[in-house]
């Protein structure tokens, strides 16, 4: 049984993952794009800033883009392996306008691969799935306009 709400937690809003994606060397130009798509602010960090010798000093230690999503990610270090979605999709269902999803479906096919086109299904929504160019699988798509 679910506890009851407290006036404390009805205040806070609902904690959502956000994704921490490892790259192979790759994740300060994977966060560029997807500053240059998303928009937001980015931090970037390398790991001779963070004073890590687990890999070489211009690679990322630690990126954050927050904006209208938001994403973690850093350069894999030696022994950790990069990223590979196999059975997972970074979601953006309903997030934005249509046209605005249509715009970032584009974006991320742009030198990746489209799995599924954006377009209306037979159920009625229209969704879509795309792999970009630095191999993050996302679900994109949105309910018709009542």
């Amino acid at each position: 049984m679910a506890e009851p709400e407290s006036p404390e937690s009805a205040a806070r809003p609902a904690a959502a993952p956000a994704p921490y994606i490892l790259f192979p060397g790759t994740a300060a130009r994977a966060l560029e794009r997807y500053q240059h798509i998303f928009g937001g602010t980015l931090a970037l960090f390398s790991y001779a800033e963070f004073a890590r010798t687990d890999g070489p000093g211009e690679h990322i230690a630690h990126g954050m883009l927050r904006g209208a999503l938001t994403l973690y990610a850093a350069d894999a270090a030696a022994g950790e392996e990069a990223v590979s979605t196999q059975g997972l999709m970074l979601s953006l269902l309903g997030t934005a306008p249509p046209e605005t999803l249509h715009g970032w479906f584009d974006q991320l096919a742009e030198g990746g691969t489209v799995l599924d086109p954006l377009a209306r299904k037979a159920w009625g929504a229209s969704d879509g799935q795309v792999r970009d160019r630095f191999g993050v699988h996302w679900l994109i798509g949105y309910e018709p306009e009542k």
